[in-house]
């Protein structure tokens, strides 16, 4: 994998589009994502974040409207695409069988890499792991498993990594744990791009945030510049910021 960083956008999408049957999914999505960063695809369910995910991943076929990632587009260099990139569902994808270090092994191997056994047990110790190394990941609390999942997608170096809703069932404190892996990713240089129906989430990961709805990006910037879309509240001698959930619905008017 360890394919090499282009310049310009890591990714790049412009007036992409979906449709299933009737259905639109994507009616012209436009953003950006700068290299190193989290970017968030903030979204309800049935906005269309998953669909996006899965054409930059090279899983679908867009109907119109073009994306690179890391340089490379994704309808003419699929290949390229997938050597680039890592891409982490809605629910973990490990073995349960066997501990987390063989979880790890196993895929350095599958990916032909060198010192397989170093590869996991740097791992293991990047993502607070090494004393659970050796236990099955049956034992494994949602959270652990998740960091290992994500340690999983680590293996090669992909610059760029797709965490679709990381956080799906996980609860209050396992959810912190994979923050902290994520904010982790980022400063070690890797591009993030999250989708999330989160609002907690996409505030405390972000550096960009788009809102997706109804198939279109309807606002994008920074949690500062989004909440200076609407005025702040006082209330006698107290200023109330508005949150990042004050202005998801009053943009997507839900």
């Amino acid at each position: 994998m360890n394919a090499t960083q282009t310049q310009g956008p890591a990714i790049h999408v412009q007036g992409l589009v979906k449709s299933y049957k009737k259905l639109e999914v994507l009616r012209g999505v436009d953003f950006d994502v700068a290299p190193g960063t989290i970017f968030a695809l903030l979204g309800s369910n049935g906005a269309g974040k998953t669909t996006a995910i899965r054409i930059l991943s090279t899983l679908l076929h867009a109907d119109g409207g073009t994306a690179t990632v890391n340089g490379y587009d994704v309808a003419a260099n699929a290949a390229d695409v997938r050597a680039s990139i890592s891409l982490t569902g809605q629910f973990a994808a490990v073995d349960e069988v066997l501990s987390g270090r063989e979880n790890l092994v196993l895929v350095a191997r599958l990916r032909h890499l060198d010192n397989p056994a170093a590869i996991a047990d740097g791992l293991l110790d990047r993502f607070s792991l090494a004393e659970a190394g050796a236990r099955k990941v049956a034992t494994y609390s949602g959270g652990m498993r998740r960091r290992l999942d994500i340690a999983m997608s680590l293996i090669g170096n992909p610059p760029v990594i797709f965490l679709d809703e990381p956080t799906t069932g996980l609860d209050p404190e396992a959810r912190i744990e994979v923050w902290d892996a994520v904010k982790e990713l980022a400063a070690h240089g890797t591009t993030v791009l999250l989708t999330t129906q989160l609002l907690d989430e996409a505030e405390q990961l972000a550096d960009r945030i788009a809102i997706l709805h109804k198939g279109r990006i309807i606002v994008n910037g920074t949690l500062s510049e989004l909440k200076q879309l609407l005025p702040p509240a006082e209330v006698e001698y107290v200023e109330k910021q508005p949150s990042l959930e004050d202005v998801f619905f009053a943009i997507v008017g839900d």
